[in-house]
């Protein structure tokens, strides 16, 4: 049973349809002037034009690239090459992914200023305010949602404080988009097809036509994607995203269900457990908890073991070795961290399933390391 859907989630129908029938008649190159050409430039500008609608924005301000990580690099590094006589600095939350903390330290190893956040994952808008304002920002960076624990961010209220100190704004909405309806609060926005169900192989950056911004790379006729993107996969993005959005308002009410169930649950049949996260103000289908006297990548394995793959925040990568910097920032447990995201196909069995199988999992970690009883 597949509850990771906070990474990328099952294909939706409509983008296994999208892609196959884009695959038959847009193999060509784009840029091509014969008719096969003409035909796959027509399926990408017409999905560039439905990206657009969706998003809330113009079809020119659309631009595609390889990925979601290739397009919050774009964003900070071409938000900041426009402004480098500004100067270098990049004001990011302590808790937006780990492409924008890189992005900025590439600029210089002293550029990114991280903002704390409170106990939920919240942004101190305050400290914002404060980062923002001060001199040599060029840009600020702030995700709408955090994928981790599920809490939405103020994109208004640091919008608003980014305004005022004439500094754009890049909001990660890579975790929101088709999940919960998007701010028009933004200079630039990075969104991520896997995430509503869409193909890999495109990701979507916008930058409105106010704002500077300068592509970093050698030259080329898509100077933010040079080479270009899959045809396929960027039409398969935009049809989905239309797809998810006619279901968006019937699929919160029957998520936000499921992940108060499984809220519920966990809390009242799991000993010595923390749900982290904004109860309320949060991603409809993510639910995120630590277990304390427990290894999260053993109990992944356990469960895993038992029939359900979920994420966890404090889940290592396989080269990496650490814990989560997002579960670090908020002060919450590191160790034992479960997360949980539901999708189209989820039902409350599959929860209740779950739920029934949790208990004795963690208790089975929890022998296996002598904590058993503690």
């Amino acid at each position: 049973m597949y509850l990771d859907a906070a990474g990328p989630a099952p294909r939706h129908p409509a983008a296994t349809q999208a892609w196959l029938a884009a695959e038959a008649e847009g193999w060509a190159d784009p840029r091509g002037l014969h008719a096969e050409g003409r035909r796959a430039r027509l399926l990408l500008e017409s999905a560039r034009e439905s990206l657009a609608g969706s998003l809330g924005c113009r079809t020119e301000e659309v631009h595609l690239v390889a990925s979601h990580t290739a397009a919050l690099h774009a964003g900070v590094l071409g938000l900041a090459r426009a402004r480098r006589r500004t100067g270098h600095r990049v004001v990011a939350s302590a808790v937006e992914r780990a492409a924008v903390h890189e992005a900025a330290r590439s600029l210089e190893p002293d550029a990114l200023t991280t903002v704390p956040v409170d106990a939920l994952a919240r942004v101190d808008l305050a400290a914002w305010d404060a980062a923002v304002r001060s001199p040599g920002v060029a840009v600020a960076a702030l995700q709408h949602a955090n994928g981790e624990v599920g809490t939405l961010q103020p994109v208004p209220a640091a919008h608003a404080t980014a305004q005022t100190a004439g500094v754009p704004l890049l909001v990660d909405a890579g975790a929101s988009a088709g999940q919960v309806p998007l701010p028009a609060d933004w200079d630039a926005l990075a969104v991520d097809p896997t995430a509503w169900g869409g193909i890999a192989g495109v990701g979507v950056l916008a930058v409105r036509s106010r704002t500077r911004a300068t592509p970093v790379g050698p030259g080329d006729e898509d100077p933010w994607s040079p080479g270009g993107v899959s045809v396929a996969a960027a039409f398969a993005a935009a049809v989905s995203l239309e797809a998810v959005l006619r279901e968006q308002q019937e699929a919160d009410r029957r998520r936000r269900d499921l992940v108060d169930l499984l809220r519920r649950r966990v809390a009242a049949e799991v000993p010595d457990v923390d749900v982290v996260g904004d109860p309320v103000e949060r991603l409809p289908h993510v639910v995120t908890f630590s277990c304390l006297y427990v290894d999260g990548e053993t109990l992944l394995g356990e469960l895993d073991r038992r029939g359900f793959a979920v994420g966890s925040g404090s889940a290592c990568t396989s080269s990496a070795q650490e814990p989560s910097h997002v579960l670090a920032a908020m002060g919450a447990l590191t160790h034992g961290n479960v997360r949980v995201a539901v999708h189209h196909r989820t039902t409350a069995d599959d929860v209740e399933r779950f739920c029934d199988v949790l208990p004795g999992a963690v208790a089975h970690v929890r022998g296996l390391a002598g904590a058993a009883g503690l």
